[in-house]
């Protein structure tokens, strides 16, 4: 964030960490000043950034609000915690938030380069909130404002966008690898398939980028399936087609709209077949 910000000209004090040596690396990086007292870099600040581990969030406020922190504004980046972290606030005379990029940070000295497309979530308080929405607006970035009770809500679903879709490329890739695909072999023959899916989902939407044999109500299909797979992966492809049924039935709806033709038996047969069978997960 700091090299972001310091690469279009906005005015970034410094860094104070527990670790000196990380606050100079991180002040090298960025052109500003590293601080061995957090005193010193709160008096000189307007705007305090926590970016620690979310389980730190709240000593590092207990420090701070010892000091004289009136009218600061004070943010963490925490994707499931909420400014509520920042207890009596009010009576210090400041105003918390909490600001999250929804971005997979991967390498804190090459990440900030995909902060210009980034979209940021925002909460807390109405001053802060207003300081905060200025600054993303000056910078180009999207934005939305969420409630402090749908933090952790919000985040299970940036998780699920990110970490859960790679376990299901991972199971997918391994079932490649089990037909005879060589680990780098599987990754670059499934490379235009997962490419492909991902772009139109983010063009279309997921109902209309719907393919395969559910949507198709191709039931024998989805049987041979169920009948390769045991254990966990069978459950989550139980789990899986289950939501894409729902999905289909959906997309089913709408087309009938049009004149197009049901699939209504296929379904419910499939819906047999993806029902949890007692002793056979």
């Amino acid at each position: 964030m700091g090299k972001y910000l310091t690469d279009r000209g906005k005015a970034v004090t410094g860094y104070y960490s527990q670790t000196y040596e990380n606050a100079a690396a991180a002040a090298e990086f960025t052109g500003t000043d590293s601080f061995r007292r957090m005193e010193e870099l709160v008096a000189l600040s307007d705007t305090l950034l926590i970016t620690t581990p979310d389980d730190q969030i709240g000593t590092v406020w207990d420090r701070m609000k010892g000091m004289s922190i009136d009218g600061r504004v004070i943010c963490h980046c925490s994707g499931s915690l909420s400014s509520d972290v920042f207890k009596g606030i009010d009576e210090k005379k400041a105003c918390g938030a909490s600001i999250h990029p929804m971005l997979a940070f991967r390498d804190r000295f090459s990440s900030y380069g995909q902060l210009n497309k980034c979209f940021f979530t925002l909460e807390g308080n109405p001053d802060a909130l207003q300081r905060l929405e200025g600054l993303l607006e000056e910078l180009g970035n999207p934005y939305c404002m969420i409630r402090a009770g749908d933090k952790a809500k919000y985040h299970c679903a940036a998780s699920i966008l990110s970490n859960d879709v790679l376990a299901l490329l991972d199971m997918g890739f391994g079932l490649l690898e089990q037909c005879g695909f060589a680990k780098e072999n599987a990754v670059d023959a499934a490379s235009a398939l997962v490419r492909g899916n991902v772009e139109n989902v983010l063009a279309n939407g997921t109902l209309s980028s719907m393919t395969g044999p559910i949507l198709r109500g191709d039931a024998s299909t989805v049987e041979k399936h169920l009948g390769v797979l045991d254990g966990e992966e069978r459950e989550i492809y139980r789990l899986l087609g289950s939501r894409l049924l729902d999905m289909a039935e959906g997309r089913q709806k709408e087309e009938e709209k049009t004149g197009h033709i049901r699939r209504q038996d296929s379904y419910i047969r499939m819906r047999s077949l993806l029902k949890k069978q007692d002793g056979n997960s």
